[in-house]
């Protein structure tokens, strides 16, 4: 069953709440992400429970917490790479990335909920160690999305874990609390 893709331009929540998962991204700092992406990923554990409910969308517009425990793992890849170009790089221009796409051509439907839990991880650790060597002015590092997004790496960083955060909520139902030890 396909989703119907999420055209959305989710940037919104660098200046707003999100009514649905309940982060405020205004009130984090980005000195802080690595540490919300390693309490993010730990709460991964507990959903990749090999278990019925894992394989089960609840509706047609939502993927299967496995599903949703692959996009944040590969989301995680692809930021901690255009955080390595936004420090490495001149305001660097990131490619496009379909999700919906990568989630047919990657088969996240038919992965392994083991083998996702330990890449999510891995995937988390390596950003958030990314992001612990950032310091002064690299916070005001630019970066853009081929929509015309303009980013510094501390909005980068606040609008990332946005992402993981909200589709943590996606399957479990749990709104974000603003302390970065237990997102």
């Amino acid at each position: 069953m396909a989703i119907e893709p999420d055209a959305k331009d989710w940037t919104w929540v660098l200046d707003r709440p999100c009514p649905e998962c309940g982060l405020d991204t205004r009130a984090i700092r980005a000195q802080d992400v690595a540490d919300m992406l390693r309490a993010n990923a730990a709460a991964w554990n507990d959903v990749l429970e090999d278990t019925p409910e894992i394989w089960v969308r609840r509706d047609t517009r939502r993927w299967s917490p496995l599903e949703y425990a692959c996009h944040v793992r590969d989301v995680f890849r692809l930021y901690d790479l255009r955080l390595s170009l936004m420090l490495t790089e001149d305001d660097p221009l990131f490619a496009n990335w379909d999700q919906d796409r990568t989630a047919v051509e990657e088969r996240y439907a038919e992965q392994q909920p083991d083998r996702v839990r330990g890449e999510l991880v891995a995937a988390a650790g390596a950003l958030a160690t990314a992001f612990d060597g950032v310091g002064g002015s690299q916070w005001r590092r630019p970066g853009r999305r081929s929509d015309g997004a303009s980013f510094t790496v501390e909005t980068f960083a606040r609008y990332l874990i946005h992402d993981p955060v909200h589709h943590l909520y996606d399957v479990t139902g749990v709104r974000a609390r603003q302390d970065p030890e237990s997102i």
